[in-house]
């Protein structure tokens, strides 16, 4: 940014230039950008279903299938898989998985599958669904697993992408809640002061002073066990969210209180604006850059808590695809020794983790545009 428009720019003008000079930063989110596109089209990038209806029964806890491109002479070829036939070992006594290179199986790309719903629509009289049949790529004959299956034939590689968009659509849900909730609480407590500020932050500091940890695991225990994958998705979601809005309420308060008696607000009020117009238009814009910061910067902790949740076998379970559920499937002593596919889920969930983590550093930093470093 040239020195002239760098006075003049807006605030959000000089976050992007800042947080654009930290290649470290622009590469996590690029990666994050890839990630969150793999979970929204996981159904398209899925070549079987990721739940029982696209289990392999004659694959089960098979070794990830990775495409050959050259044949047994060393001449290239398109893209295709041999065939796993089933032997006993006769030193285990335990049946294993074989490669037979001499049937191959091509692979095939934009082929016609399972369905799945891309949209849905409920106007009470009448629903509106759209669903496809499309995927990325196939195979020819039987089924394509390129991380692998599990104990009960389910692909892992479809499970990890519907886990990744799990994962992050609680982390998103939650997030709205405690947003919604810091807006709140921050904005009428700092605005008015008085009373109610007294009550809001006698509130907010009897939140706070539960442990978090603690309060997850009671209320995900006392969730009742009839209760469908869908309730207990949005429940996991609110309790996460409904106890962690504590801190930016509290900043949002101190920045409020700061700020009501400016000679920007007092106008404000003069020319007859209403309360929630000069909270909403005026107060909370001026302190928009930390929000967002703070919103991205906690995405992580949330979506470590509905993965601490799950693989404890509090929150999400079976037949829900998630990171914890994934994850909880790797504690048998079977598979820490042999079967160490079951932990490629692990790498994306450190991925996601590491570059939400990055990112939020990032626009931390680039949040104080007006530091001298920042020019």
């Amino acid at each position: 940014m040239r020195a002239e428009s760098y006075y003049t720019a807006g605030q959000f003008a000089l976050i992007r230039a800042r947080f654009f000079r930290k290649p470290v930063s622009c590469a996590a989110g690029i990666l994050l950008t890839i990630l969150i596109l793999t979970g929204l089209f996981a159904s398209f990038l899925s070549p079987h279903e990721p739940n029982s209806a696209g289990a392999n029964r004659q694959y089960i806890n098979g070794p990830p299938q990775m495409p050959k491109f050259r044949d047994q002479d060393g001449s290239w070829s398109k893209p295709y898989l041999c065939t796993f036939e089933q032997q006993l070992d006769r030193k285990t006594l335990r049946r294993v998985q074989v490669e037979n290179c001499e049937k191959k199986r091509y692979l095939t790309w934009f082929t016609r599958s399972w369905e799945y719903q891309l949209f849905s629509l409920n106007l009470g009289f009448t629903q509106f669904t759209l669903t496809s049949d499309l995927h990325l790529f196939g195979i020819e004959k039987g089924q394509i697993h390129l991380f692998g299956t599990e104990k009960a034939g389910k692909d892992i590689f479809g499970r990890t992408l519907h886990a990744i968009w799990v994962s992050l659509s609680i982390g998103f849900l939650a997030l709205t809640i405690k947003l919604t909730t810091s807006l709140l609480i921050g904005g009428i407590s700092g605005y008015f002061g008085g009373r109610i500020d007294a009550v809001l932050q006698t509130f907010t500091e009897a939140v706070r002073v539960i442990p978090s940890i603690p309060i997850y695991l009671a209320l995900a225990v006392a969730m009742p066990d009839e209760w469908s994958s869908e309730t207990r998705y949005f429940a996991i979601a609110f309790i996460i969210g409904a106890f962690d809005f504590p801190t930016l309420a509290r900043r949002l308060r101190t920045h409020l209180l700061a700020e009501r008696n400016q000679e920007y607000i007092l106008a404000a009020k003069l020319s007859g604006s209403s309360s929630s117009r000069i909270i909403r238009r005026h107060l909370i814009p001026s302190f928009l850059s930390y929000i967002i910061v703070d919103t991205i910067i906690n995405v992580p902790y949330i979506i470590l808590a509905e993965t601490s949740l799950s693989f404890l076998g509090l929150g999400l379970s079976e037949p829900v695809n998630s990171i914890g559920v994934l994850l909880s499937q790797a504690q048998d002593v079977e598979v820490q020794q042999s079967l160490l596919w079951y932990y490629i889920p692990v790498v994306f969930f450190v991925l996601m983790i590491l570059a939400f983590v990055l990112v939020g550093d990032g626009l931390r930093d680039a949040a104080d545009p007006y530091s001298e470093d920042g020019r």
